[in-house]
């Protein structure tokens, strides 16, 4: 056999193994697990990291101040050093909608080793403790807006099933052009990469959370250190599921029927920079593993289409009957995510495409990190762990 038939039936044996073996990844029906209402509400201090979120923040933080939640909560949103006026709108927001108590509030630049969203984290933390006696902390981003049942509905989830942790993927916004190509795949590769069921199975060694929506328990970020023992982590929310889990936590994840992101990436530069930002981190910053990353990504998501088409062309039956069916699982395990995201589910035959955009996406992230501009993000570059102070 030639090189092309090798690699097309490798292929297809990858996607058969990916269908069967890879915690049925491709899923999407894994929601908040069943709850029911605890006899009485828990305390919940609400942490909201914001950098330069004047944008978004009209869209959002009503969405917060408006939570239907029969316990205490109080907001508070950390301005870490914005300089579009983040912080008065949060308080103008607060001032002319009511609801949930709002206090805002900077920590100044961050502290040696120390990510900026971690250290707002941390100061919002702090801020919780003093002022409340919290037994849960919702941690969510400046451009997340919540249904009114949201918060009811996660602390529910964690006080039945007895879950230290318990974070939802919220619904990216699809509506450019580029976001309707890139945002599912980026949810199906995160999910590939850290499938739902294994998460969420007790004793299981893979931990994963969304930052965008965590719901912790205070005993267990106490317990685990959190954020002091990630504080240089720049993929955040996977660090702190796996501190979580190890300290003896349990931890979900889920997709999220009534959390969204109103963050709009109208270009394909910003979506770009989001997966540039933590992409060669998340392959720990070697050379070896990043290779091997482009072979595989070739392999896997490349090859089917090239091999379909070669084998027309040369009629060689191994690789145009392999490289179909290879793509035809792909597609297969696709469609889900663009069922979820309410997408044509014709596209998903672009996945292959969408896959070379984020393999260059990955190079791009390394060339960064060895041009001094790795995690770069809203005007600050974080160093690589072991060479930070």
């Amino acid at each position: 056999m030639n090189a092309l038939t090798w690699i097309s039936v490798g292929s297809l044996a990858a996607w058969v193994w990916l269908l069967l073996g890879q915690g049925f990844f491709w899923r999407t029906d894994i929601r908040l697990p069943e709850r029911t209402p605890p006899a009485r509400w828990p305390s919940v201090a609400i942490v909201v990291p914001a950098r330069d979120e004047a944008e978004v923040l009209p869209a959002s933080l009503p969405s917060l101040l408006a939570q239907d939640y029969p316990g205490r909560a109080e907001i508070f949103l950390v301005d870490d050093g914005s300089t579009d006026g983040t912080g008065e709108l949060a308080r103008s927001l607060a001032a002319a909608r009511g609801g949930l108590p709002l206090t805002v509030d900077s920590p100044g630049e961050p502290g040696p080793g120390w990510t900026g969203k971690l250290w707002a984290v941390r100061h919002g933390m702090a801020l919780a403790r003093s002022r409340t006696d919290a037994e849960y902390l919702l941690l969510t981003d400046a451009d997340i807006a919540h249904a009114p049942d949201s918060l009811r509905e996660l602390v529910a989830a964690a006080h039945s099933g007895g879950l230290d942790l318990v974070s939802q993927m919220a619904r990216l916004r699809v509506t450019a052009f580029w976001e309707r190509l890139i945002v599912p795949a980026f949810v199906y590769f995160f999910a590939q990469l850290f499938p739902f069921r294994r998460v969420n199975r007790p004793g299981s060694r893979t931990a994963a959370a969304a930052g965008g929506c965590v719901l912790l328990r205070t005993e267990a970020a106490l317990r685990a250190g959190v954020p002091d023992s990630i504080r240089q982590a720049v993929i955040d929310d996977v660090s702190l599921a796996r501190a979580v889990q190890r300290s003896g936590g349990r931890i979900w994840l889920g997709l999220a029927d009534r959390v969204d992101s109103v963050r709009p990436y109208e270009g394909l530069g910003g979506l770009w920079r989001m997966v540039a930002r933590s992409a060669y981190a998340q392959l720990r910053h070697q050379p070896l593993v990043l290779a091997g990353t482009v072979v595989g990504l070739a392999v896997v998501y490349l090859a089917p289409p090239v091999a379909l088409v070669a084998g027309a062309l040369t009629g060689e039956a191994v690789p145009l009957v392999a490289g179909a069916a290879a793509w035809a699982v792909m597609t297969a395990t696709y469609v889900p995510m663009l069922r979820y995201y309410r997408r044509p589910l014709w596209s998903a035959v672009l996945l292959p495409f969408t896959a070379v955009l984020y393999t260059l996406m990955t190079v791009d992230s390394a060339v960064r990190h060895y041009r001094g501009r790795g995690a770069a993000w809203k005007g600050r570059t974080y160093a690589r762990p072991e060479a930070a102070p």
